[in-house]
């Protein structure tokens, strides 16, 4: 029998926050598939379940006793910011216990596509800038034919989805200073035409390894 699904599990040093499986892409390399929604032995599929920002706080604090922490960060098997009103409370608390002393400080990072602001139809930046530390975006193309067919976006987000990945990191490189784009190497991404790129949009740049 399958244990019951992590809503926090640590990797390495860090705590990760599985919000949701939901997600506007259905990325060509994403491992969810592949390893049946298991991660390092966790099981991270929510069976539509999704977690409240108490149980996720609650979780945290939990696993928090059970060693140092070097980063809490929004991942999973989902997009983070498909849940963002739970995204912005868990760390607003987070970052307000930090500063009582209540909870070691911590960075908070999140793991992004970069769609948010289409998905929501506003510029949504300024919220995260607000409660986190550090953003990661996988834009995993320099090239919007390409990102089509890597990221490979729901109908809804195909037209105007590349464009707005670019957008939200400008408008989020504005406001914070730890902004990254990262690509999946060995996927046949011209890594120095994205590096280009992402300077030119503020940010800072890395590939991140394949995971097969």
């Amino acid at each position: 029998m399958r244990e019951k699904a992590k809503i926090v599990y640590r990797f390495k040093d860090n705590l990760y926050i599985n919000l949701t499986n939901r997600c506007p892409n259905a990325c060509s390399f994403c491992i969810k598939s592949k390893f049946s929604m298991v991660f390092e032995g966790y099981n991270l599929n929510l069976e539509g379940k999704e977690p409240s920002a108490e149980e996720v706080l609650a979780e945290i604090r939990h696993q928090s006793q059970e060693g140092p922490v070097g980063q809490i960060v929004f991942c999973g098997y989902g997009e983070p910011t498909m849940r963002l009103a739970v995204l912005l409370e868990v760390a607003s608390v987070l970052k307000e216990d930090m500063a009582l002393g209540k909870y070691p400080k911590t960075p908070i990072r999140l793991n992004t596509l970069g769609l948010g602001n289409l998905v929501y139809g506003r510029d949504i930046t300024g919220d995260l800038a607000k409660v986190l530390d550090s953003v990661s975006i996988s834009i995993n193309s320099p090239k919007r034919e390409q990102w089509l067919e890597v990221v490979r976006p729901q109908p809804q987000y195909r037209e105007r989805g590349y464009e707005s990945v670019l957008e939200f990191i400008r408008l989020l490189a504005l406001k914070m200073q730890d902004v990254t784009v990262t690509i999946v190497d060995r996927l046949g991404i011209d890594v120095e035409e994205t590096e280009k790129l992402a300077r030119s949009l503020g940010a800072k740049f890395r590939v991140r390894e394949f995971i097969a």
